[in-house]
């Protein structure tokens, strides 16, 4: 039976690509001279660390990595902005999560989303991904068109398309 899987994956290569061009950037750039701003990105916790100086600097590197993200086809919707923290040199900072797997409330909508479709295709839920099967491919097509339409706020990835 014709399937394929419903994924929110990163590649963690392209995100160290992007965040090593966004250092390049701040470190380059007229605004940021003589700053302690810095971004580094830890690829086993899969978490970039922002520190600031102020709100303004916090934002332009929000803008620098968005940017350089989007210039790698990595989505935005990836990063999970934490609270701002203030450090104990009166700077700011800031985790960013990567987004990596489905959760349980995610793959629960989509499950929701894929029934009300009234195509005739199975969705379960396989611990952090949704695998969809039907009978016919073209039904499997017109899922991942109307998902791709509806649009989540989710970062997916349609992946392992057997037919």
């Amino acid at each position: 039976m014709p399937s394929f899987d419903i994924v929110c994956e990163i590649d963690l290569q392209e995100v160290d690509n992007a965040v090593n061009q966004a250092i390049k950037e701040i470190s380059s750039r007229f605004d940021f001279r003589g700053s302690k701003s810095k971004l580094s990105f830890e690829r086993s916790s899969k978490n970039i660390q922002i520190l600031a100086e102020d709100e303004f600097k916090l934002r332009s590197i929000h803008q620098i990595l968005e940017t350089k993200f989007a210039k790698r086809q990595l989505d935005c919707r990836l990063l999970k902005y934490q609270e701002k923290q203030i450090s104990n040199q009166n700077m700011l900072k800031q985790n960013v999560e990567l987004r990596s797997g489905l959760e349980k409330d995610e793959a629960k909508q989509i499950t929701a989303t894929i029934k009300n479709l009234k195509i005739k295709v199975q969705a379960q839920i396989q611990d952090q991904q949704v695998r969809v099967s039907g009978k016919k491919i073209d039904d499997l097509q017109a899922v991942i068109q109307s998902l791709k339409e509806n649009d989540l706020g989710l970062p997916l990835q349609y992946i392992n398309m057997r037919g």
